[in-house]
């Protein structure tokens, strides 16, 4: 009835009256009406009303009148009729079920009209004390059905200012209202009627006929709640015949119980005036089939406004509820996922972002709304990124890939993102929804693993994997440029020495130094990289010739010119070797500039470190070759490739022979014969010389064992000893196991030593030959006078001879240096008890100045080449 109009005429004489009745009552006055939506809002008021004493009631006013609709668990109610009194027909129902509204309590206590409300003192109420006056008259105001059109609202700031006399003056004021309202329903009627006028007779369905053919469940109750009518559906789903429906009270089908609830529903639908939803429910009897109900109910109405009855009609809503679902679960989805989510219309214009948009970018909705995505355009990338985007999400509908874009600080992030194309039915493009993640995390994660993989995480230097991506770099920045580039190999000499006295923590504390002193050194544009414990690689780019590298390589050797004080205040020092190689000339590779740096490297190690060499052609030669004789060296011991020979040492006053020493030779079958003074640095670097000095040990305890079972006697076989065979804890037990084995009396056995292998641990090179002198093992200092002997510790060594190298002896006595140290060797060995053997004699002078300076005994040329052992044997008894 919201539809009926009032006219400016009859609204002021309603201003009047309530004018009137506020000046009467010295209070104020107001009328609401109720809106198609079912809400209250201002209709008119009195002069002097304060909006916020308005605004109050009406907030007051919607709260009270609102009610909500919701699913409660009832108790199925027992039904009489003719059926047996336990037979309940909504059991079985498609239209009732388990699930029924509960309407609020003013609703459902029974009273069809709400009556007159008087509230002396608001305060002491609280459901309207917050309005914030003093007393208060609140009355409905009525349709002739029975409906609500409003309220009438008279109030005071005090409290108990308003009483009984007030509230009947209210009240004849509200009857005069309902009095006005149901005669305009009357006049709009006649109107309609009039519209109408009479229809000619033509033949007309009947009632039932027409409901007949609903599938929904349609019913009529009169004013007295007894059902008049009801279609095919209803007999149905409620299994009763019509004859038992029409003329009965729902209490009389239902039960007390039921009835009441379903009254309820009338009684709310006859207030509200218009067709109301009053019940959503789902079918006990068939939930596994999702079959949902909905009742609604109308108020039917007499041409002159009067209530006739109530309209009832159930309707099956699944495929709506089903539409419903989806979209709550979307909704939900879109509103809860951890992704961000925005939709754009088919030009790109934002209609909609999530929450989890806000977390990550920091925009809001509502800044967001009408906005253009360029918005976050973090400027990474280029036009042609999104133009080749926006190709692919046209043709194919979706797009997936990363993206950086820019929050709201203005911080740039990237994202994972999945654009999907919507379409509407023609197949047009509608909407563009976009779904992304923040991978910051991810990224960071990877740069992490990145920095791992790629990086020393000692000295966070590029490591050896980083150095050849960026050495690849530079060589095609240089082909680029025509330019030159150094590549150079930096080996710290002797570092084991700093890690073996001082600790690995110390050595690493040096080189983290080392690392930021050579970085200081080198350009910004250049590379500095840690390729292995105390190994660094500088590429140095822009270089015009050698000059330049070498000028740039003394930077470098600076570094070291200041000691490293480290945590335990001590002041250490450092040298290095440095190799370099020259992009093109040495290499246009990556790989062969650094081996060819290596190259060069060793060659200024071998030259006798803190020094630093070029490469040349040679070097490669030189390690192709090392190369070649590392791999057969492997393979010499289980081939018998090795041998050994023996040189006759003589006394040099009797020329007796005192004994053999036992030489290493090898005969490789494809290299030919190789010198030892290759092959055994060779073995000494690959670590096979321990194994190597264990069979010369035993071949030659073997062949002393035939000869002293031949009946010839040798004196001693001498044995050279390597530093790492020395430095074996095992080594003193090795020499015994042998000679117990080959069964050669330790008397027979000379080992020779040289003095800087002594030198390098002087007190368990002490301990251990004092060791080998208890079993008669005679020991001799091998290559005498070229290394750096203490006379302190030569003195407690249990050593019996000194040899006197030949680099010494070669130039007598034409040498006066060499004659000098000869004669001081001499001097010094016989001061210390030791006897003197002089090496590589090979001239009768040589022998002869030996002699004439009491040196006891010789080996060399002049008495014998080195020998195999038949030709020993032939040498012995000849002598």
């Amino acid at each position: 009835m919201n539809d009926v109009a009032i006219s400016p005429k009859q609204l002021a004489n309603w201003a009047s009256d309530l004018q009137l009745i506020a000046d009467i009552t010295q209070s104020h006055a107001a009328i609401f009406r109720v809106t198609p939506a079912g809400e209250r809002s201002l209709l008119l008021q009195t002069v002097d009303c304060e909006p916020r004493h308005l605004e109050a009631l009406l907030l007051q006013a919607n709260l009270k009148a609102h009610f909500s609709l919701y699913q409660n668990a009832s108790p199925k109610a027992q039904v009489f009729s003719q059926h047996s009194a336990s037979y309940n027909p909504f059991n079985e129902s498609s239209a009732f079920s388990h699930y029924q509204v509960n309407l609020p309590e003013d609703l459902s206590a029974g009273a069809h009209q709400p009556s007159a409300l008087l509230i002396r003192d608001v305060n002491a109420d609280p459901q309207w004390r917050a309005t914030g006056i003093g007393s208060l008259i609140y009355l409905p105001i009525l349709w002739p059905s029975g409906a609500h059109f409003g309220a009438l609202c008279l109030y005071h700031c005090a409290a108990l200012h308003l009483d009984d006399k007030a509230l009947q003056l209210a009240s004849l004021t509200v009857n005069s209202l309902q009095l006005n309202l149901a005669e305009l329903l009357r006049l709009q009627q006649q109107d309609v009627t009039a519209t109408r006028k009479e229809s000619k007779a033509v033949d007309v369905i009947g009632l039932q006929t027409f409901i007949d053919s609903f599938e929904e469940h349609i019913w009529v109750k009169n004013t007295a709640g007894v059902y008049t009518i009801c279609n095919q559906s209803v007999e149905k789903a409620w299994e009763l015949p019509r004859s038992e429906i029409v003329g009965k009270t729902d209490e009389e089908l239902f039960g007390k119980d039921i009835a009441e609830i379903f009254l309820n529903g009338d009684r709310l639908a006859i207030e509200t005036g218009a067709p109301i939803i009053v019940a959503e429910c789902l079918d006990g009897e068939k939930q596994n089939k999702h079959l949902w109900l909905e009742t609604l109910k109308i108020p039917a109405l007499t041409p002159e406004g009067t209530l006739a009855g109530v309209i009832g009609m159930t309707r099956n809503i699944s495929k709506h509820k089903e539409v419903e679902e989806q979209l709550t679960l979307a909704t939900n989805v879109f509103k809860h996922s951890l992704e961000g989510v925005v939709v754009t219309d088919r030009h790109g214009n934002i209609t909609d972002v999530n929450g989890a948009f806000y977390e990550i970018t920091g925009y809001s909705r509502e800044e967001l709304l009408g906005q253009n995505p360029r918005l976050f355009n973090s400027g990474r990338h280029e036009k042609a990124f999104f133009d080749t985007m926006w190709t692919h999400l046209l043709e194919t509908g979706k797009w997936n890939g990363e993206i950086w874009n820019r929050r709201k600080d203005g911080t740039i992030f990237p994202q994972n993102i999945t654009i999907s194309t919507i379409y509407d039915d023609s197949g047009d493009v509608r909407y563009f929804v976009a779904v992304f993640a923040d991978i910051s995390a991810q990224k960071q994660n990877e740069a992490q693993l990145a920095h791992l993989a790629y990086f020393d995480p000692l000295t966070h230097l590029p490591n050896r994997m980083k150095l050849m991506m960026q050495l690849k770099q530079e060589v095609k920045h240089a082909k680029r440029l025509n330019a030159q580039l150094a590549t150079v190999f930096i080996d710290v000499d002797l570092f084991k020495h700093i890690n073996d006295s001082f600790g690995h923590s110390i050595g690493d504390e040096m080189l983290v130094e080392l690392a930021k002193r050579l970085r200081c050194q080198l350009r910004e544009q250049d590379v500095l990289s840690r390729i292995g414990g105390d190994e660094f690689v500088a590429l140095i780019s822009g270089i015009q010739d050698h000059e330049d590298a070498a000028a740039a390589i003394n930077q470098l050797r600076q570094v070291f010119e200041q000691p490293f004080v480290v945590s335990t205040g001590d002041h250490l020092r450092l040298t290095a070797s440095m190799g370099v190689s020259i992009y093109p000339s040495d290499g246009s590779k990556a790989d062969t500039l650094l081996r060819n740096a290596d190259a060069a490297m060793y060659r200024a190690k071998s030259e006798g470190r803190n020094n630093f060499a070029f490469y040349t052609e040679s070097l490669t030669k030189q390690s192709f070759e090392h190369l070649k004789l590392q791999s057969a060296l492997y393979g010499a011991l289980e081939e018998n490739a090795l041998y050994l020979m023996y040189q006759p040492k003589l006394d040099l006053v009797t020329r007796k022979t005192l004994g053999v020493e036992a030489l290493l030779r090898w005969n490789d079958p494809i290299l030919g014969q190789i010198s030892p003074g290759v092959f055994i640095p060779v073995a000494e670097k690959i670590g096979l010389i321990y194994d190597i000095g264990l069979w010369v040990l035993e071949t030659a305890c073997l062949q002393g064992m035939r000869w002293l079972a031949e009946g010839k006697p040798f004196g001693r076989i001498a044995v050279n000893v390597a530093g790492q065979q020395l430095q074996r804890s095992s080594f003193v037990e090795d020499v015994k196991r042998i000679l117990a084995q080959t069964g050669l009396p330790a008397t027979c056995l000379e080992l020779e030593v040289t003095e800087s292998v002594m030198m390098h641990n002087p007190d368990v090179a002490i301990r251990d030959l004092k060791l080998l002198g208890d079993l008669g093992i005679e020991l001799s200092v091998d290559d005498f006078g070229t290394g750096y002997s203490s006379l302190n510790y030569l003195k407690k060594l249990p050593i019996h001879k000194l040899k006197i190298d030949q680099s010494f002896v070669r130039d007598i006595p034409f040498d006066t240096n060499n004659t000098a140290i000869a004669k001081a060797v001499i001097a010094l060995g016989h001061a210390l008890k030791l006897e003197i053997v002089a090496e590589g004699v090979e001239t009768q002078a040589q022998a002869e100045f030996l002699t004439q300076n009491l040196c006891d005994q010789a080996q060399g040329y002049l008495f014998s080449r080195p020998l195999l052992p038949v030709d020993v044997e032939a040498f012995l008894a000849k002598a």
